[in-house]
């Protein structure tokens, strides 16, 4: 829960208190100042929910990031791999018929 949400519902329950004491004493004004308080809390708590809700989004879009980044990398290391081992498997390969045209040379 972040600032936002706890301070909306803050804002709300006071609000609340202030129309339920306006209404008894008979002030219409406080009674709406508190019903303009609970509106002001619920818009605070909404935008505090937006903001958590862009947050869970951010970190899974940023885990994902992760994940293909750590597939693209193991996938090139293999390509390497492979490249490296073909090349190493030419090298010894000419390295034997270099030794052979030595031998009967």
């Amino acid at each position: 829960m972040n600032k936002d949400q706890v301070t909306g519902k803050v804002d709300q329950v006071a609000g609340r208190v202030k129309q339920g004491v306006g209404e008894a004493v008979g002030n219409q004004k406080l009674a709406n100042q508190g019903v303009a308080d609970q509106v002001k809390g619920a818009a605070k708590e909404t935008w505090g929910n937006a903001k958590d809700a862009a947050a869970v989004t951010a970190d899974r879009h940023q885990h994902e990031a992760e994940r293909h980044a750590d597939e693209a990398r193991a996938g090139i290391r293999q390509k390497v791999d492979a490249i490296h081992d073909k090349v190493n498997e030419k090298i010894d390969i000419h390295k034997a018929n270099e030794r052979e045209k030595t031998k009967t040379a």
